[in-house]
């Protein structure tokens, strides 16, 4: 390595992790799940009931909300929020933050794509014709910020309380500027992440037009494929991927368990197309060395990489373009967690560094679910078939978002 990552500064750790998405409810169900490459696409019936074009989706699986939400705020909050709220509980009991710390010191920073879309195509749908008929939590529940102001609220936290929206970037530019926030003292503890519920009549809808998701609705669990040669779109899934971030010295004090550590973060625009990535990649490449840059390593440290892998067809190939770019030819093992989970939008880059840290952990790289022949293996080595076994090394996590949204983490395993 060119110098310990982090030296010099503040370093940010995470010391809790809570998920509530289609690949599980816990980060070891969804670890095992991603091992697996076991797919949690399905055939989506409220989908069917509305005749959507493309009825293929990753949902959560069934769990009791109640025993996170209670009944009364489930009738004022929308699906994403009480996901997002869920997965907060397990973050936060996992962390233990000492009672003591000050709550103007605990901030909240969440990232999400689509805001309260689903719940607003409910109520349009619903109410349309007799709007003085909607439920009266209708605005507070469907804007943008619902669900890191409902987490605030609940836990009394006083600090910045801020919603970031860089559509499939949303989430893993929540964590980087939340992690920033920790560093350069603004805050002692950040409750982050990223969430979004886009299995919606509207958003399939939508999708479709564009051509963007797979089609293979006579073969949901083998229909997402990152960087496969046969890929034909993505699946939409749902979910929320929690983080409590801390500074590195505070965890130890206490006697928290690190579960790993925020060691770089970058963010930039394409500025190429509204929806397109560029395809030479040159932006996105800037993106992942700037993210290195910032954890004090070089290319050659990264020990894997969890892509952003879509299973469309552009954005893989973008992709793999901009990795090869990035790592002049020499990119580590390269795996994709969306071939299990759909693509979670907002949700997707928080899931995927949650899996990236355990992944550095365990000193394994997934193999990407269903890639049975890639068409990028001239310029990344994409795992397929089986676990790819690896020395301990940072991890480098990619997500990329329309109008041009690029951000990317560098994370190291605890200890």
């Amino acid at each position: 390595m060119s110098r310990t990552a982090g030296a010099g500064r503040v370093r940010v750790v995470v010391t809790g992790i809570g998920l509530r998405t289609s690949a599980g409810n816990s980060l070891d169900d969804a670890f095992d799940a991603v091992l697996a490459a076991k797919s949690a696409a399905a055939i989506v019936d409220r989908l069917i009931e509305r005749d959507a074009p493309v009825p293929i989706g990753c949902q959560v699986p069934p769990f009791a909300m109640e025993a996170d939400v209670s009944r009364r705020e489930l009738r004022q909050v929308d699906r994403p929020t009480a996901l997002a709220l869920c997965a907060a509980a397990d973050a936060l009991r996992e962390a233990a933050l000492p009672e003591g710390l000050p709550a103007d010191r605990v901030g909240v920073h969440l990232g999400t794509g689509i805001g309260g879309l689903s719940l607003m195509e409910n109520t349009a749908l619903d109410y349309g014709d007799a709007p003085l008929r909607m439920p009266v939590h209708t605005v507070p529940a469907t804007m943008a910020n619902a669900a890191a102001a409902r987490v605030a609220l609940r836990y009394g936290f006083h600090g910045s309380c801020l919603t970031y929206c860089t559509a499939c970037a949303s989430g893993t530019t929540a964590i980087g500027e939340a992690a920033r926030r920790v560093r350069y003292g603004e805050l002692d503890a950040v409750v982050t992440g990223g969430y979004d519920a886009a299995i919606t009549h509207v958003l399939v809808g939508g999708f479709a037009r564009m051509r963007a998701l797979s089609t293979r609705v006579d073969d949901p669990e083998h229909a997402s494929r990152p960087f496969d040669a046969g890929r034909d779109g993505f699946v939409i899934g749902e979910g929320a991927a929690l983080f409590v971030l801390e500074r590195r010295e505070a965890a130890l004090a206490r006697g928290a368990r690190v579960l790993g550590e925020i060691a770089g973060y970058a963010s930039n625009s394409d500025a190429h197309h509204i929806v397109a990535p560029g395809p030479d990649g040159v932006a996105a490449a800037a993106c992942m060395a700037a993210a290195i840059a910032d954890a004090g390593l070089t290319p050659r440290d990264i020990g894997q990489i969890s892509a952003h892998g879509t299973s469309t067809r552009l954005n893989d190939d973008a992709e793999a373009t901009a990795i090869h770019r990035c790592f002049a030819g020499q990119a580590p093992p390269v795996t994709a967690v969306k071939g299990v989970s759909g693509h979670l939008i907002g949700g997707s880059g928080a899931l995927e560094a949650a899996i990236a840290l355990r992944c550095a952990e365990r000193l394994v790289v997934p193999p990407v679910a269903n890639l049975t022949a890639s068409d990028v293996a001239d310029r990344i080595d994409v795992v397929a078939g089986t676990p790819r076994y690896v020395t301990r090394a940072p991890v480098l996590s990619n997500s990329f978002g329309f109008g041009g949204q690029n951000s990317c983490l560098v994370l190291t395993p605890a200890g």
